[in-house]
């Protein structure tokens, strides 16, 4: 006698619409901006301590500069234990990270007027440099990388890969002296120091800052196209690719809907690192062209001491290189869900 055993009846399974995998794909995303967030608050607290500790061992007592030459040690010593400097360390950072995160940056000890405004008048021009340094970087340093990579092995590429070794060679300030030759001295076209508001003269304003951001933008060009040629190179070698081809998709659809998400990974990484080279650039491009930027005054404010002028300004770079880093983690998270799954 035989047993015959009968086939179970399948089971039916949770049936996954296109809203579940959107509902997915948003949970995944929610959880990728937290852990960034989860990892940039504990770097900007550390960053702090760091600026504050700087202006601690340098030793600068503003006391008796604001009490003048003939002041006694008791008036020394009461406009110390105004300003909090008689109290432990630990309880002078807490009451400074305090005012930090309510907007109040202290007050500058050579002229009193409070850090935050003074930073807020020479906050354009710096953020003019770096801005139109980072637009012009990506825009040419993406599209020679995606030149290069889509003709690699040709003599295109070839000249690309020469150009991007040969600038990325070239320090910022020796390429500023080169355009200022070139652009202001032999062609006078545009000037060679000074700035313009933008509310002023738009014009004026580009050609003010189109040198320097240039000066800054040559080394984000060359890594960025080098960076997406090479991911450009290895994701068009993918099988995925060759199933695209085989179903008959076409060679724009394929390069700009599936290859160059999964080819800018490198890039980007690249590009969230060139942002604190861009803002500590300003201050060597400041210097050169003689704009009254963030960086100038930084420099003016550490030679004369002015220890909360200079920790306003690190604190206010800090903040805009963390949130120009959590731009690019979100938006490699956007692009790639593996990066998701890694967070």
């Amino acid at each position: 006698m035989s047993t015959v055993f009968e086939p179970a009846p399948p089971q039916a399974g949770p049936i996954v619409t296109g809203g579940t995998i959107r509902l997915r794909h948003g949970k995944a995303l929610l959880r990728h901006v937290g852990g960034t967030l989860g990892i940039t608050l504990p770097v900007f607290f550390i960053a702090t301590l760091i600026t504050f500790l700087l202006g601690v061992v340098s030793g600068l007592d503003p006391a008796a500069g604001i009490a003048g030459d003939a002041a006694s040690p008791e008036t020394v010593a009461r406009i110390r234990a105004d300003l909090g400097l008689d109290q432990p360390v630990v309880f002078q950072y807490l009451h400074w990270i305090s005012g930090v995160l309510h907007g109040d940056l202290g007050t500058s000890w050579f002229n009193g007027v409070p850090a935050f405004e003074l930073i807020l008048q020479r906050l354009p021009i710096s953020l003019s440099i770096a801005g139109v340094a980072l637009l012009v970087g990506v825009v040419f340093g993406l599209g020679l990388g995606l030149v290069a990579g889509v003709r690699h092995g040709g003599r295109l590429d070839r000249a690309i890969t020469l150009f991007a070794a040969l600038v990325s060679s070239l320090p910022a300030f020796v390429v500023a002296f080169v355009l200022i030759l070139i652009f202001s001295l032999w062609l006078g076209w545009l000037p060679s120091s000074g700035y313009v508001p933008f509310a002023d003269d738009p014009i004026g304003w580009l050609a003010a800052v189109s040198i320097p951001a240039v000066a800054l933008s040559v080394d984000v060009i060359a890594d960025l196209a080098r960076q997406l040629r090479t991911g450009l190179v290895v994701a068009l070698s993918e099988n995925y690719v060759t199933g695209a081809v085989v179903r008959g998709l076409s060679h724009r659809r394929i390069l700009f809907v599936h290859v160059l998400r999964n080819a800018s990974g490198p890039a980007l990484t690249v590009l969230a690192l060139k942002v604190p080279m861009l803002i500590g650039g300003a201050v060597v491009t400041e210097a050169i062209f003689n704009m009254p930027g963030m960086g100038k005054l930084a420099a003016d404010s550490a030679l004369r001491g002015d220890v909360p002028v200079v920790q306003g300004t690190l604190v206010l770079s800090i903040l805009l290189i963390l949130a120009c880093n959590l731009c690019v983690n979100v938006l490699l998270g956007v692009l790639q869900p593996a990066a998701r799954r890694r967070s």
